[in-house]
């Protein structure tokens, strides 16, 4: 069995932290048997070596090793990939395919990000770690595998399984041994160590002269949080190796490349439910108000129109308008009525609401009624009284007013 030492050598791993040592322990030691493993930790803490390092100590080395992103593939198209589909089994399947579980048969599996697999397709993984057995998309013939399963999530999986999110059951099959790596931030003193390897590497690469920290910029590198562990350290060290000129990099120069250097917050902080719910209250507000304006400029229309003409042509040519405004008349008949002013000269119009639903809208318009109107509209109440025999309910409705309106003309006309 080879040492710790001689692995980090070999997969070229950089540190002495007792965390990340005892990580690569438990994979020496899994690595001899079937059993699958489940490595938890931050992004960008370097997951991606264990199950390298599991697969190569194995007696599965000569057979493949097939490292799947599951939170990459698309949910519709994630159990094609893993376990594949018959021709014709959807849209697109012009030809039988093999999925990695059939290609890598008598090799490994690495489910990297498996906490984003969709509920259906943990249903079939499941299957597969209890007794190897799978069935294509668009197949009813069960096929046999014979693959070692390393997963790896940086979520938390207690809270995935009580969300419903994450089967149990399918978790316990996969964490048969757990193996956790530790954030870059509990890594004190392999953090500069880290950063003098990258810079190293990167200077070769680039071919200019290496890089390096003052003693106030290896405190700040030190103190800093990072967020993004290892790939974050990897991507400021490169960064700083290409652009700046001075190859001796103060606190300064260090700080212009790590974002919020000063904040002691995580780098993703979690919406809260009460923010999404101010956020959807404001946008019905938002609407709402929207219509109201709407509506103002629909009233301001028909009121205009009112101005121009009489109530009973303003309702036959624009009863949509007034529809829209006041509603389509399920609960009642719409009425508008010209209800006499404390000044002749100055009538007030009102658009009455059903009784279920009142509201009442009023407003003035200076508008001098002429003498030849007047007596035009006594004219027609005198009509349609004689051709109803008196009758005020059927003289109304031909009027197009209410019958409290015509009873208010009798006593004003004095009829």
């Amino acid at each position: 069995m080879e040492s710790v030492q001689a692995i980090k050598q070999r997969f070229g791993i950089v540190g002495n932290d007792p965390g990340l040592n005892r990580a690569i322990e438990k994979a020496i030691q899994v690595a001899a048997t079937d059993i699958s493993v489940l490595v938890t930790g931050e992004s960008g803490v370097g997951k991606e070596a264990i199950p390298k390092i599991i697969h190569q100590l194995s007696h599965r080395k000569h057979g493949k090793y097939i490292a799947v992103n599951c939170g990459a593939i698309p949910e519709g198209t994630i159990d094609s990939e893993l376990f594949g589909h018959e021709k014709g089994a959807f849209t697109g399947a012009t030809q039988t395919r093999s999925g990695y579980f059939e290609v890598a048969d008598g090799g490994t599996i690495f489910l990297d990000e498996v906490g984003e697999l969709p509920l259906t397709t943990q249903v079939r993984l499941l299957r597969v770690l209890e007794n190897g057995e799978f069935i294509k998309v668009g197949s009813s013939k069960v096929q046999k595998t014979n693959v070692r399963i390393v997963a790896a999530t940086n979520q938390n999986m207690f809270d995935a399984i009580q969300k419903e999110r994450f089967r149990e059951d399918l978790y316990y099959r996969l964490s048969t041994v757990e193996i956790n790596l530790p954030a870059l931030r509990d890594r004190q003193d392999d953090i500069h160590l880290l950063f003098r390897k990258f810079a190293s590497d990167f200077a070769l690469k680039y071919k200019m002269p290496t890089i390096r920290l003052t003693d106030d910029a290896v405190t700040e590198l030190l103190s800093y949080r990072w967020g993004g562990n290892i790939r974050q350290l990897r991507n400021v060290a490169e960064q700083i190796s290409v652009l700046e000129k001075n190859r001796a990099i103060d606190r300064a120069a260090l700080l212009s490349y790590l974002p919020d250097a000063h904040s002691n917050l995580p780098a993703v902080i979690e919406k809260t439910k009460q923010d999404s719910d101010f956020s959807n209250e404001r946008e019905i507000l938002y609407k709402v108000l929207f219509d109201m304006k709407s509506d103002l400029n629909d009233l301001k229309q028909l009121t205009m129109e009112l101005m121009k003409s009489g109530a009973s042509d303003v309702k036959q040519k624009h009863q949509g308008l007034i529809d829209k405004i006041y509603g389509d008349g399920d609960n009642g008949e719409q009425q508008m009525e010209v209800l006499p002013a404390t000044r002749p000269e100055e009538p007030e119009v009102k658009i009455v609401q059903p009784a279920e639903d009142r509201y009442e809208y009023a407003e003035e318009i200076e508008e001098e009624e002429t003498l030849s109107l007047q007596d035009k509209e006594l004219e027609l109440i005198k009509k349609s009284l004689e051709r109803h025999k008196g009758k005020r309910k059927l003289a109304a409705q031909e009027l197009g007013i209410s019958e409290r309106t015509l009873y208010r003309k009798i006593k004003q006309y004095d009829l």
